[in-house]
């Protein structure tokens, strides 16, 4: 059977991740801080399809936590066919008048951690000429977005990246998606900090399951990426192909202003 290892798996997406997987009959490691949602988590999924589920309690922003979830791994004997790199979060607001100490935790997590992780289970999957590697990105990755800046930017990185080694291992065996799901049922705006005044400007969530199905397709199929969420996350993420630069932004500066 096979093993899958997912970081953020405490909830949202990560927590959808586990449990689909679960349904696929793939054995399962959950990485991420709470320890009690991860066990809790662990047990329902064990008893109701009758997997070997590892649970990983780590902060990835911590100094050599990336390290430290390798080696645990390692101790227990598993091998990782699909590492689904989805721990991130974002933060709302002015740039200036954010705190830089949660800034750069967003990049040391949605960027740095991601990258140690993949540089970490890509060489096996490699050798043993097969896996994959989900790294979630989001319909923001596509264009910059203010007052989300550095996430934005952050998941700019992670589709770059990520469609890049998806070039890198056509050869090999080994399938990279970058996952790009726009406003979706989790605990991600709350999280940011995001006005609630704003919550009527934005589409619809979509349910996490969703979000995992539409991945795990796009997965088997060996596609570079996918958009999640429909048509208008469609449209949302081609539209910078059409107008000019400093067009988008000023429109994306209006939809996300909470300031006026």
């Amino acid at each position: 059977m096979e093993t899958a290892l997912i970081t953020g798996a405490s909830s949202g997406i990560g927590a959808a991740f586990a449990q689909e997987l679960a349904v696929r009959q793939r054995n399962l490691v959950l990485v991420a801080r709470s320890e009690a949602k991860l066990q809790q988590l662990a047990s329902d999924l064990q008893d109701q399809y009758n997997l070997q589920v590892d649970v990983i309690v780590q902060d990835l922003t911590a100094p050599g936590a990336t390290q430290s979830v390798f080696a645990a791994v390692q101790e227990k004997g598993l091998t990782v066919d699909l590492l689904v790199n989805n721990a991130g979060f974002g933060d709302y607001g002015l740039f200036h008048e954010r705190k830089l100490s949660k800034q750069v935790e967003m990049i040391q997590l949605n960027i740095t951690a991601l990258v140690e992780l993949t540089y970490l289970f890509l060489p096996g999957m490699q050798q043993r000429r097969s896996g994959g590697i989900i790294n979630v990105s989001s319909i923001g990755g596509f264009q910059p977005l203010p007052y989300f800046s550095v996430y934005a930017a952050s998941k700019a990185f992670v589709l770059s990246f990520s469609e890049a080694l998806w070039g890198e291992n056509k050869a090999t065996g080994v399938r990279v998606l970058a996952l790009c799901p726009g406003p979706t049922e989790s605990q991600f705006f709350q999280v940011a900090e995001f006005p609630p005044s704003m919550a009527g400007k934005n589409p619809k969530y979509v349910p996490a399951e969703e979000v995992v199905r539409d991945a795990l397709k796009a997965l088997a199929k060996n596609q570079s990426n996918v958009v999640t969420g429909g048509l208008l996350n469609q449209f949302l993420v081609n539209v910078s192909r059409f107008l000019p630069r400093d067009l988008l932004v000023s429109l994306v500066e209006k939809q996300f202003n909470s300031y006026q």
